[in-house]
């Protein structure tokens, strides 16, 4: 699960970022949350290209950044409607922006988790 905040949108609230830490303990504490974390702003951030088996390292900022990933929680849960009720929990503290739930790729006869 991704979000990405409106680049207009104000900074969270104290009261959403108590919210949002409250809502991360409980399903740390469910186990369903995995792993979590915030994510730096471009300006400090590295950009590799790969070109013609060519590797070229850049440093931010980033001309045109117009999508920002915020933040991320790598969830285990049941089903997709399951992620989709966590995803929208999340975001109703959280507030206006964009989330995104992309399943884990897990290889062929992998071990079930």
């Amino acid at each position: 699960m991704t979000y990405a905040q409106r680049p207009d949108a104000p900074p969270p609230t104290p009261q959403q970022m108590a919210a949002l830490g409250a809502f991360t303990v409980k399903n740390i504490n469910a186990g369903v949350v995995v792993m979590t974390g915030g994510l730096v702003r471009p300006s400090r951030g590295i950009q590799l290209r790969c070109e013609g088996g060519e590797v070229s390292v850049t440093d931010g900022p980033f001309a045109e950044t117009k999508e920002l990933i915020d933040g991320f929680a790598l969830i285990q849960v049941d089903s997709r409607a399951e992620a989709i009720k966590m995803a929208t929990e999340f975001m109703q503290i959280a507030g206006d922006g964009v989330g995104e739930i992309l399943q884990v790729f897990e290889p062929p006869g992998a071990p079930p988790t």
